[in-house]
């Protein structure tokens, strides 16, 4: 059996690896400098975001191996003490942990304001092993021609229950919730609507539903079309083809644009 062909990283990807690599290499000479022992290396970075293989994949990232997606920016941003928009300005632009008012030095990590109340009287630990507390942020995801998310709070949390979450296929630390701005993805979406998002999907699929951001755009939500040419069209669900024309794209300009994760719910009014 034939291995997949991996694509190649953009520019934009390449220069995320190279930040990356010099925040780690940074991090490590001060480990030394203090005389840790053992001093900071790739396994124990791997070993604080809590992956299988730590040590293999820290080193993918930091040599620009692997593309950086969200939840990995946001773990070794914890791990190495950073601001993801030092190592990703676009990851970051488009959703970016923060750390609340007065609660110290910023490294990303955003501290969830609060939580999705209980029904007064409820055993809160039954119910917490039913639902999954999801962090919902300020970030808007435009279903329009693009939207700027230059500062992102992460303001509390929704529920979702758990029996469903394992139902779809989904883990509810790979889950987020911001909300759609704009009317070109109606019927299927909302202006003003709740998205959640699995942000371990970062591999387009034809035919399904994504948040994307890209330095000149900010952050869309779209559907995927593949071309047979083996290109992708960002596909507007409103109809009103004057106003949401499609944006096509060749193989290598998807790239341009990074995956923040699909969507696999909304929520809100009719």
């Amino acid at each position: 059996m034939n291995k997949p062909t991996r694509t190649p990283l953009s520019d934009l990807q390449l220069a995320d690896a190279v930040r990356l690599r010099e925040i780690y290499n940074k991090r490590v000479r001060e480990s030394k400098d203090r005389g840790d022992l053992p001093p900071l290396n790739q396994t124990e970075v791997g070993e604080r975001c809590e992956w299988k293989s730590p040590q293999s994949t820290v080193s993918q990232y930091i040599n620009g191996k692997v593309a950086l997606n969200l939840d990995a920016l946001v773990k070794l941003s914890k791990a190495l003490d950073f601001d993801p928009a030092e190592v990703s300005p676009t990851l970051a632009s488009g959703i970016t942990r923060i750390t609340d008012q007065g609660a110290g030095p910023a490294t990303g990590q955003g501290q969830v304001a609060a939580k999705t109340p209980f029904p007064v009287g409820s055993d809160t630990e039954a119910v917490e092993d039913k639902y999954a507390q999801i962090p919902q942020y300020s970030a808007k995801a435009a279903a329009g021609l693009g939207h700027e998310n230059p500062h992102v709070e992460s303001l509390a949390t929704l529920a979702f229950k758990r029996d469903w979450l394992r139902a779809k296929g989904v883990k509810a630390e790979k889950l987020i919730v911001i909300y759609a701005d704009g009317d070109s993805m109606w019927p299927t979406i909302n202006d003003h609507d709740v998205l959640l998002l699995d942000t371990s999907k970062t591999d387009p699929i034809d035919g399904q539903v994504f948040v994307l951001t890209s330095t000149d755009k900010g952050s869309i939500v779209k559907r995927l079309v593949k071309t047979p040419l083996g290109g992708w069209i960002l596909r507007s669900d409103n109809d009103d083809c004057d106003d949401y024309a499609d944006i096509v794209l060749a193989r290598s300009e998807l790239n341009e644009h990074r995956i923040i994760g699909k969507v696999i719910w909304r929520g809100g009014d009719l």
